[in-house]
């Protein structure tokens, strides 16, 4: 049987956010319709997509309606609930997996995975009383963190355990989910591979990029990353071992802390395009959300050479509250592309658009991204 999908087919996304909005533009310029599912309207992914279907993930007779209008079915966030999944895929095929997606999205069932299949993970235990958090605080040590093992995203979620009068408060916000404790990393630095897996079992990657987070939220990233040319390969190679071990048809990213003592431990995966690989839309000759369509599409991957070092800044709804940002100040510079995602309202932490910034080196694109964002909030 062909498993290959051509232009001219219709593509579905399941969520409808600032991912999906990148992928769907990828795909309609490859000539392909994309149908986006989610419960809300007029979203970043709605705007560009060919049609919106508008339901609750637990409407499964919408879900198989969406999935019967479809030739292939993919995800831009995790948080989409098994049973959805399971629905779609009596209609059409979904890639990553349902497997992948019920791995990822929970931090529990993830770190059993990867702890099983021998990659580096941070020191955890899995909490689901206050005893077992007791417990587990005493043979972690402090400072340790509290992680809701499902539905976190951007710091949400967790709570800092330093010292032993924390660990009731830190429960209580728990309000009875099963959690993680992991010990906290005194990390060098953050960094992921952003990688893919086509159908037939080929890797591609986009190097490591160096990441820098703030309030929990990833603030800049830089790729390449200057990091030891050993240190660059390992990461490499743990992400191939990973996608292959996992069976992942699709882009996938491995988050990584970096010791003082020069080791890569896993912190996270994303079976989806990522916010650290935004760069590439502008930097690479194919980019992350090309990448992906190709993968689940059973189309050879792309190049993922990098034209010429990029960095790439979050914009959030913090910008906006002293009104509109001075889009004009960011435009002139000729090196500067400006990523504005269409959401229609701007909240604290919510991320709205991002910048990226090209030139000779890593370090000069970090510092001309950062120069140019600051220009958005001088104000006239």
């Amino acid at each position: 049987m062909n498993r290959t999908i051509l232009p001219g087919a219709t593509i579905g996304v399941l969520g409808s956010g600032q991912l999906g909005r990148m992928f769907a533009i990828a795909a309609r310029r490859m000539g392909y319709r994309v149908h986006t599912f989610s419960p809300d309207s007029d979203t970043p992914t709605g705007q560009v997509s060919d049609y919106e279907y508008n339901a609750s993930y637990d409407d499964l007779e919408a879900v198989s309606s969406f999935a019967k209008g479809v030739s292939i079915v993919t995800f831009e966030f995790e948080n989409v609930p098994t049973a959805t999944v399971e629905a779609a895929s009596q209609y059409a095929p979904v890639r990553p997996s349902g497997m992948v997606l019920h791995t990822t999205q929970h931090r529990l069932r993830e770190k059993k995975f990867l702890s099983k299949a021998g990659f580096p993970v941070v020191p955890y235990r899995h909490i689901c009383s206050i005893e077992d958090l007791q417990r587990a605080v005493e043979e972690i040590g402090y400072p340790s963190v509290l992680k809701t093992a499902g539905f976190g995203y951007d710091g949400k979620g967790q709570s800092k355990i330093r010292v032993k009068e924390d660990i009731v408060i830190a429960y209580e916000t728990l309000g009875g989910q099963e959690a993680v404790l992991e010990a906290f990393i005194d990390f060098e630095c953050e960094v992921s591979v952003v990688a893919a897996r086509s159908l037939y079992g080929d890797f591609a990657h986009y190097g490591v990029i160096k990441n820098e987070h703030h309030n929990h939220i990833l603030d800049v990233s830089v790729s390449p990353a200057t990091l030891a040319p050993e240190i660059i390969k390992q990461a490499i190679d743990i992400s191939c071992s990973l996608l292959e071990t996992i069976d992942v048809v699709g882009v996938m990213c491995v988050e990584f802390f970096v010791t003082k003592q020069g080791k890569l431990l896993i912190n996270e995966l994303a079976p989806r395009p990522h916010n650290s690989g935004h760069f590439t839309f502008d930097a690479c000759l194919t980019s992350q959300f090309e990448q992906q369509l190709r993968a689940v599409c059973g189309l050879p991957l792309g190049s993922t050479e990098l034209l010429k070092p990029a960095a790439m800044a979050n914009l959030l709804g913090e910008i906006w509250q002293a009104g509109e940002p001075n889009w004009m100040a960011a435009y002139r510079f000729p090196n500067v592309k400006v990523h504005v995602y269409g959401k229609l309202e701007a909240r604290r932490g919510r991320k709205m658009g991002h910048l990226t910034a090209l030139a000779d080196s890593s370090s000069e694109a970090e510092q001309l991204v950062r120069i140019a964002r600051n220009k958005l909030e001088e104000r006239n």
